[in-house]
This record gives C-alpha cells, structure tokens and sequence, in this order.
C-alpha cells in the first residue's frame, strides 16, 4: 500500500521470557480504519503498545508517516502525530474535562503532501462529544466510564494526530455510548484521520471498519475487508467467539 500511514513489519514482542507477539506485519492507510480482532489475550493490545514504544522487549520495522519509528521513545512517536487511546484510560481524575484537553495539546500538523491535517480545538471536540460539553468543569474523577472514554479520545485527538491507535473503545461502556463511539469514528474518517481500532466486538467492528486482521495467540490468523469477514461466520466461530 503505497499510501500507508502506519506500515509494521515483522513485529514481536515479549514481557519478561514469555513471547506474546509472532512477527506481525500489517498496514493501515490514509483516512482507513483498520480493526485488529480477536479474543482476550490474543495480543492486541500488546501490539499497539509495541508500536508506542511502550514495550521495551520489542523487535521488528514500524514506519510512520514514512519515517522508522522503531527506535524511538514513547514520547517522541507522539510528538511525530501518532495518538494512543488506551484501554484502561489514563485520565487524570483531578483534573477538570477542560484540563485533561488542554494537557493534550499539541501543535498543527501536516499529511506527508502538505496537507493540513484535522484541528482540534475544545469547541470542535465539544461538537463531536456533546456530553463532555456538558460538564466541562466536571472533575475526571467524577464521570462514568463511558464519559472517560470520551475525554480519552477527546484529549487524544487534541494532539492533532494522523494516525489514532485505539484500544477497545467498546469495552465495558454502556450500549448509547458504543454507538456515539461508532459514529465519532466515522466523523474522524471523513476527516482524513487514520485509525487502527483494537476490538472484539464485532458488531462494533462492523459499523466502522475497512478492513481487519484477525489474532490469534499474537500471530495474524486472517486478514480482508471487514465484508468479507462478515461473510465468514466460520472465521468469526474460529477466532472471535468466545
């Protein structure tokens, strides 16, 4: 894929002398949503914290934007436009909503053919998650799971990303939440945004999704369209029913 934004190749990783990653390659390009499927410990989230940085025992090629990230700090991927949502959150529950945007604050970026990529201010954010603007001055630690996932991927995207890495955004939150989840990533596609969405929830997978590789026990078992794997009840038995 020539337009690539995010291309890995070969990756592996390990905590401690366990192996959880098997030389995965895969990609996701420009203004694409690509879901990463399979069950619990399959290795999905493990995969976007490897391509963070975030995994020390880690080997194999992560390109970005057109530039190897492979080597770098967890820090530095970020600065380069390559936002992570992660599964268990991370808000600061002291902080105000508006706080918790302002600390993901990052300047304007540029798509590799000078393209202005997505500004995200508050107000926009407040437009594509009409909860967090009401209770702008609400505490983190005082608002449900579902609104901390909100204001997780809403202080993400205030770093004006390329490329979204996000982790189970289903997971555990109510059913209207899901479906204003769904919807925002449609709005983030339409604005050229890149994601790769770690999921079991196929019917979530569905709304959104372009594509999907599907893990097993850290290898990719089988990857095509998220059609194709609509089509194959055999697959969806195989590696995402429990």
């Amino acid at each position: 894929m020539s337009n690539a934004m995010l291309s890995v190749e070969s990756l592996s990783a390990w905590y401690g002398a366990a192996r959880i990653l098997y030389d995965l390659s895969f990609e996701v390009g420009r203004g694409e949503v690509v879901a990463l499927m399979g069950r619990n410990g399959a290795g999905k989230s493990t995969t976007m914290k490897a391509i963070m940085g975030l995994i020390a025992q880690r080997q194999g090629k992560v390109v970005f934007n057109d530039a190897d990230i492979s080597k770098l700090e967890p820090y530095q991927i970020a600065r380069r436009g390559l936002g992570f949502t992660p599964e268990d959150r991370r808000i600061f529950s002291d902080l105000t909503v508006l706080e918790n945007l302002d600390i993901g604050r990052q300047p304007p970026r540029q798509f590799p053919d000078g393209a202005p990529a997505p500004l995200w201010t508050p107000e926009r954010l407040f437009a594509l998650f009409p909860n967090l603007a009401e209770m702008q001055d609400r505490p983190g630690g005082r608002m449900s799971g579902g609104e901390q996932q909100m204001l997780t991927v809403a202080r993400t995207l205030m770093g004006n990303p390329l490329l979204v890495l996000l982790d189970e955004p289903s997971e555990g939150v109510a059913p209207l939440i899901v479906e204003q989840m769904a919807n925002t990533i449609v709005e983030l596609k339409k604005e050229g945004l890149s994601i790769l969405l770690s999921e079991q929830n196929i019917h979530f997978a569905q709304l959104v999704s372009d594509r999907v590789y599907v893990l097993e026990k850290g290898q990719i078992q089988w990857h095509g369209t998220m059609a194709q794997l609509s089509a194959s009840p055999d697959i969806q038995r195989a590696y995402l029913t429990v």
